[in-house]
């Protein structure tokens, strides 16, 4: 893809949790950021169903240090019916990260119906990130922990590597009658429709402060998505 595809951001805060899947009642954050939390942060700041984000990479300037907090959750979902908060409040155990710092690089990616360039975007992203503007407030990892954005400038990724093993690349949600578990929406259809969702991992490093996020995993999200790349 061409360089004017390319968009990028530097994003820090005071806290951050990007959980990982396997702890299924303690929230335990991955030691950085996760590109599904990268997308869903660069949405944050602009979006459109004419296109999708493609996270390459992502700069950790400051890893953060760990902490652990107690936080007040809700046993289960609110449905229709009202119940009282108090009968629900259960206390759970947070491990997260405290004053981190990302640079997020990624490719705007048109869908089959859009129809106007891609520079369009790209312009309408960078102008978003010089003025401060955004669509509904950005976070790391969970919506309490709000992220400020910027332009990269002179912002450089810490020079270490780690080795961070299997980690959550993003979640794909596939069409399928026969399963019926969720219902969501998909660009240029106005029903929405029934299936799964199915998360996707890959082999995560940071070699030089750099997490390259494989371009064969997007591939992956599409074949299952769409039915094709």
């Amino acid at each position: 893809m061409g360089a004017t595809r390319m968009v990028s951001v530097r994003v820090w805060g005071e806290y951050a949790c990007f959980t990982r899947p396997e702890f299924k009642v303690e929230r335990v954050s991955y030691p950085i950021m996760t590109p599904s939390a990268a997308r869903g942060l660069l949405e944050a700041i602009f979006w459109k169903p004419e296109f999708r984000y493609e996270i390459r990479r992502i700069g950790i300037v400051k890893p953060g240090t760990t902490m652990v907090i107690l936080r007040n959750e809700l046993g289960s979902r609110q449905g229709t019916k009202p119940y009282y908060v108090e009968d629900r409040r259960q206390q759970r155990t947070t491990m997260l990260l405290k004053d981190v710092e990302y640079l997020i690089e990624a490719d705007v990616r048109l869908r089959p119906h859009a129809s106007d360039p891609v520079t369009k975007y790209v312009e309408q992203f960078n102008r978003r990130v010089e003025r401060g503007q955004y669509h509904h407030t950005p976070y790391l990892g969970t919506r309490e922990f709000a992220a400020h954005f910027g332009p990269v400038d002179k912002a450089a990724p810490a020079p270490f590597d780690l080795v961070v093993g299997p980690m959550l690349f993003d979640i794909a949600f596939i069409e399928d009658p026969t399963r019926p578990e969720l219902a969501f929406k998909r660009p240029g259809r106005p029903e929405p429709v029934k299936g799964y969702a199915q998360a996707l991992f890959f082999d995560a490093q940071v070699k030089a402060g750099w997490l390259d996020v494989p371009h064969e995993k997007y591939l992956e999200l599409y074949r299952l998505e769409e039915g094709h790349v």
